[in-house]
């Protein structure tokens, strides 16, 4: 049998050096019920379950009452004797009602072209979908131009701006605006999250403001999927691609003097990070490759694919 649990950070000791018990934690415990709900709809009894997934009945009685810390193979090993998801027993939000369920099962295995019109149906039918991609009259006029930094969304995106006509925003000029500091002071005092939190506040404002606009966003927007759903669905989207290379010149050449950019390990890093982003960049509408020419030619042929896409006169 396998042995299933670390030690439990939160057990104590008492004056004569025996172990107290500790204080459940709520994880743990929310764990352990979903175990026993689990194993109620499978009707399956505890020995059974401890015998399928090869635990003691003891240690899945200490799982399934929220005073041991699983390993997370033996979460598997569980999971598995349970014919469930690992995702369903740490209670991810998609498992959580059958409904979810039962869409889950129905999306699962589908190819990306196919989660894709789901994904632009789903929201066209909650209303937060956007105009129809495929009809140039009802396409949103806010333009947004994704992708790493050093793609050119602030040189293009403000030379494209100045042609339509439109506003240009430079939505981390918007960010920094919200929070009366900079970027970087923004991630050092504050975390990830918070930084995150201004990005939605300035996206939507923007959405809310300007229904007009060329919108250069963060590189590192399409992180946070909630945000990256509100863009697809207000705004035109162009994915502005560039190889490794031009990135790392193009961010040194602004004098970018940051750790990263004098890291021996540099463009291993950045290729790491743009091969992360680069299937969230793809859900951009369009895309267009920075890398292949020089400035005038790269926004002739932004311009061009900008004004069929809105169906205005070239």
């Amino acid at each position: 049998m396998t042995s299933i649990f670390l030690q439990n950070p939160g057990a104590a000791t008492t004056a004569g050096g025996e172990e107290a018990p500790p204080d459940k934690n709520p994880f743990l415990v929310s764990l352990g019920e979903r175990v026993r709900a689990l194993r109620a709809r499978r009707g399956m009894t505890r020995k059974a379950v401890a015998l399928a997934a090869d635990v003691s009945e003891r240690h899945l009685a200490n799982l399934e009452y929220g005073v041991g810390n699983a390993s997370i193979l033996v979460l598997l090993q569980v999971a598995g004797a349970l014919q469930c998801s690992l995702a369903e027993l740490i209670g991810d939000v998609t498992t959580t009602s059958p409904e979810w369920l039962l869409i889950r099962e129905l999306l699962e295995h589908r190819d990306e072209a196919t989660l894709r019109r789901v994904r632009v149906a789903v929201g066209q039918l909650l209303g937060t979908g956007g105009a129809n991609a495929a009809d140039p009259q009802s396409r949103s006029t806010r333009v947004a131009l994704v992708g790493l930094r050093g793609a050119g969304k602030s040189t293009l995106g403000q030379m494209l701006a100045d042609d339509l006509g439109y506003p240009f925003v430079e939505l981390s000029r918007e960010i920094e605006k919200f929070a009366g500091c900079s970027i970087s002071e923004i991630q050092a005092l504050y975390g990830m999250n918070a930084y995150r939190r201004y990005e939605r506040r300035a996206l939507e404002e923007a959405i809310q403001i300007y229904p007009e606009a060329v919108i250069a966003t963060p590189g590192g927007l399409v992180s946070d999927a909630a945000t990256f759903n509100l863009l697809l669905a207000h705004c035109t989207t162009v994915w502005l691609q560039a190889s490794p290379e031009d990135h790392m010149w193009r961010v040194q050449a602004q004098g970018d003097l940051r750790p990263m950019a004098a890291s021996p390990e540099a463009m291993d890093d950045l290729r790491r990070i743009l091969s992360g982003r680069a299937a969230f960049y793809s859900k951009a509408e369009f895309r267009l490759d920075t890398s292949t020419q020089a400035l005038e030619p790269t926004f002739i042929a932004l311009r061009k694919l900008v004004r069929e896409a809105l169906g205005l006169a070239g």
